[in-house]
């Protein structure tokens, strides 16, 4: 469990807000011991944040300690430059564009942000970048737009004490918000070893785990003296709350996930799915040339570049009809098509090529089934054989104009002693070459050969699918790899 500190110059600093045990001093923090191992979370409310105040050493202290501190002192040494501040700020600026893309926009923004919050409902989404970007309990921000772009004018970090009334009723409530334990007292419970977060987002189509999956994840760390908490992806914020993180929802780089596992990673939690299997397994065309490098057995396949055409023609020729071109990062067989002829596939990569430069060619390789090996830590977990949607050449079939409705084949879950050797070979040959993490990955067989298509980083846990053989045990060994890692 995290305790949690909120550290002022002065305890008559507190005197406006509601008394907590957990307001110290700074003197008090000073001259704190804490116990090996134990995790702390530090809320640094000091008046002054410049370089060598006590504001400063507060945060560079915490870190020493191996604290999580807000605001961290990176922070601190950015806000005081408007080089640095300047830098990586892209994301806050497309969210401003996006508020006002219908034109209208003011000459200049002024407000502040409690916590990632903000008084003004419209600034919502634009205060939470902005508290991502820089996670401090209270920015000033003013924000002037001409020459036809944004630039920050004005940043700082401001003291709780300089507050008006309203203000202090805002910050109270973002504090409120963003620490519950600060007001809330718990329900009595066994104190747990460890906190988990398991990231889920209510609103994906195809989740990697099922409702009643993740309430087997959730038994599982109870079992284990771990406390698993499901958070959303506006929880961002929270991680330092956490030792490990587990990201079940689908990844991709250009999205939150990444971003969730990053922050976790640099805040020394026990992250899977970590940002380097991200990175490696969301692109099919690093992991066709890690295959290639490495002696992966995998289906002949070719790189296609948009401005080579005639890479289309010849891959045709090498690879024979039918033909597979994949979008190098699509999830669920989406982005994924085949071809019978030069006419079908020129047809058929279009809309392709508008979402990437370049696409992967394939030889097709027909079977009944996918093996799915799930593979954690190098070791192999489960098996499944994945069935093709009658008439159709994947295991998913989605909605178009011809399908009504979404379909997928059907399943067997085998032991995995009973897994033909080159189908386990290869894949835990193809595993090694990208990490120790957790994944699935996708095997066609073919008489006694088999071939890896594709290593999935964050691999499907469904109860009643891939639990079918191993059931509740499936949930408590993935549970028992997070306690390992923690424990080291």
């Amino acid at each position: 469990m995290s305790n949690v500190l909120i550290v002022v110059d002065r305890l008559e600093d507190w005197e406006p807000y509601y008394p907590s045990d957990l307001v110290i001093s700074f003197d008090q923090y000073l001259a704190l011991k804490s116990a090996p191992n134990q995790r702390v979370r530090v809320i640094n409310l000091c008046s002054d944040y410049s370089y060598l105040s006590q504001g400063y050493y507060c945060s560079l202290l915490a870190e020493a300690r191996g604290h999580h501190v807000i605001p961290p002192s990176k922070v601190l040494n950015d806000v005081c430059s408007p080089l640095l501040y300047q830098l990586n700020v892209e994301e806050v600026f497309s969210t401003l564009n996006r508020l006002y893309r219908n034109g209208g926009h003011p000459e200049e923004l002024e407000f502040k942000t409690y916590f990632g919050q903000v008084v003004e409902p419209s600034f919502k989404t634009l205060a939470k970048v902005i508290f991502e970007r820089f996670p401090a309990p209270i920015i000033s921000i003013t924000l002037k737009y001409f020459n036809g772009s944004w630039v920050i004018a004005d940043l700082r970090v401001i003291d709780h004490k300089s507050l008006s009334d309203s203000e202090e009723t805002a910050f109270g409530e973002a504090l409120d918000n963003f620490s519950q334990e600060v007001w809330r007292p718990k329900k009595a419970r066994k104190q747990a070893r460890y906190d988990m977060a398991i990231l889920v987002n209510e609103a994906e189509q195809f989740p990697p785990s099922n409702p009643a999956a993740i309430k087997k994840f959730i038994q599982a760390g109870k079992n284990q003296g771990v406390d698993v908490e499901v958070i959303s992806p506006d929880d961002f914020m929270r991680l330092p709350e956490f030792d490990a993180l587990f990201i079940r929802e689908t990844t991709s780089m250009e999205h939150h996930t990444y971003r969730f596992a990053k922050k976790a990673e640099s805040m020394g939690l026990v992250v899977i799915d970590d940002p380097n299997s991200i990175l490696r397994c969301t692109n099919k065309i690093y992991l066709a040339d890690l295959f290639n490098a490495t002696g992966v057995p995998a289906p002949r396949t070719l790189i296609i570049n948009r401005d080579r055409p005639e890479q289309l023609d010849d891959a045709a020729m090498n690879l024979g009809f039918p033909i597979v071109v994949k979008i190098p990062d699509g999830s669920f067989s989406r982005g994924v098509i085949k071809a019978e002829d030069i006419e079908d596939l020129h047809a058929k990569v279009k809309p392709l090529f508008e979402e990437s430069s370049l696409l992967l060619a394939q030889e097709f390789l027909y079977t009944d089934f996918d093996w799915r090996i799930g593979i954690l830590n190098n070791r192999a977990l489960y098996a499944c054989r994945y069935y093709m949607v009658k008439d159709h050449w994947q295991i998913y079939r989605h909605k178009d104009e011809q399908n009504e409705k979404t379909k997928a084949g059907g399943f067997d879950t085998l032991p995995t002693f009973e897994v033909p050797k080159a189908v386990l070979q290869a894949a835990l040959k193809a595993t090694k070459q990208i990490g120790n993490g957790f994944y699935g990955v996708d095997v066609k067989q073919s008489g006694d050969k088999a071939y890896v298509i594709e290593v999935n980083d964050n691999p499907s846990i469904e109860t009643g699918v891939e639990d079918e053989f191993l059931g509740n045990e499936l949930y408590s060994l993935i549970i028992q790899e997070f306690v390992r890692r923690m424990e080291e």
